[in-house]
């Protein structure tokens, strides 16, 4: 992981897998990924909960490797999702892209996003050290 993740004793012990924070030092680079959605390079947008997961998941996958980053490199995800129902499906979904990387994470629901037929947005920041 590039940063140091900080799980104090002040703080609720993380819900998932995730850190509550992660603290970043030094000159490094910093990528900004907005919010990824369940749409293939070529347009198509994934059918489903999980199949859009794991397309926005591949979306800030190639972002990172677009950088020269990988998942340890990931300090924030933020995720929007508009059925909480969905939610089971998309611990195993972040596990398969995060592998052992816990970065700070957000998990918001919301009545909608910005179109009516995508059900998961993924945004990201990351950081590489210099």
């Amino acid at each position: 992981m590039a940063g140091q993740p900080l799980n104090p004793a002040g703080v609720c012990a993380p819900l998932g897998p995730y850190s509550q924070g992660v603290l970043t030092e030094g000159p490094g680079r910093w990528l900004h990924i907005a919010g990824q959605v369940g749409v293939s390079s070529e347009g198509a947008l994934a059918q489903g909960f999980e199949a859009q997961a794991h397309a926005a998941w591949r979306n800030i996958q190639a972002m990172l490797e677009a950088a020269g980053m990988n998942a340890g490199d990931l300090v924030k995800v933020v995720t929007y999702i508009t059925d909480e129902s969905q939610l089971p499906l998309l611990g195993p979904v972040r596990l398969a892209y995060l592998g052992e990387a816990r970065p700070a994470a957000t998990l918001v629901v919301v009545r909608a996003l910005a179109r009516p037929e995508w059900l998961i947005e993924v945004e990201a920041s990351a950081y590489k050290p210099a």
